[in-house]
């Protein structure tokens, strides 16, 4: 058996990533990968079983990642200005550390692995986003009681409070805004972005 080279696996990571972001997972194959990394056909399989191997094992563990950024410095007994300013930053600045990330996951959310990934959530509480979802469910319960902002279901709260700033991101990462003009995001507009969305959410 070939042993495994950190390197490499992480090489093998970094290019997965960029192929389906750029070609979609249609597009993704191991061929494809290993020309991208210049390794031979069976080195990735060094790492993973096949390419659902591959793709499941990378989304949880950059999942993991991102959930831990995301949470930095959150508190969900705080304000909600105070921690919806929290998030915003700390997903903000995620983002611009990551740009591939976010269009990754949105490849993965509007596939098949969508459903995949629902289950195994189910299954298994422990999993990535779990600590991250009973923070933020436990943060919006405490704004409701406090009288902060009106009790409504989570997606209409989520599409308030961070739909946004993820558009905002969205046209950055492609350079352009919806007209097609080019677009450069800068903190003032998450700033300004974020001071209307708090309005929107307070009652």
């Amino acid at each position: 058996m070939r042993n495994r080279d950190l390197n490499k696996e992480n090489s093998i990571k970094q290019k997965a990533i960029e192929i389906i972001v750029k070609e979609g997972l249609n597009g993704f194959t191991i061929n494809k990968l290993a020309k991208a990394c210049n390794i031979s056909v069976g080195t990735p399989y060094v790492y993973y079983k096949d390419k659902d191997d591959l793709i499941v094992k990378l989304v949880i563990e950059e999942g993991n990642k991102m959930e831990t950024e995301i949470n930095k410095g959150f508190d969900p007994d705080s304000s909600l200005e105070e921690g919806l300013r929290v998030q915003w930053k700390n997903r903000y600045n995620y983002a611009l550390k990551n740009p591939l990330l976010l269009p990754f996951f949105e490849q993965i959310n509007n596939s098949h692995y969508s459903h995949q990934f629902a289950e195994m959530f189910n299954e298994k509480p422990g999993m990535f986003m779990s600590e991250f979802k009973n923070n933020l469910l436990r943060f919006i319960s405490n704004t409701v009681q406090r009288g902060e902002i009106a009790e409504v279901p989570f997606e209409i709260y989520w599409s308030i409070a961070f739909s946004p700033l993820y558009t905002l991101l969205r046209f950055h990462q492609q350079g352009k805004s919806i007209s097609g003009l080019p677009f450069v995001l800068t903190d003032e507009m998450v700033w300004t972005t974020f001071s209307k969305v708090c309005k929107a959410l307070k009652e």
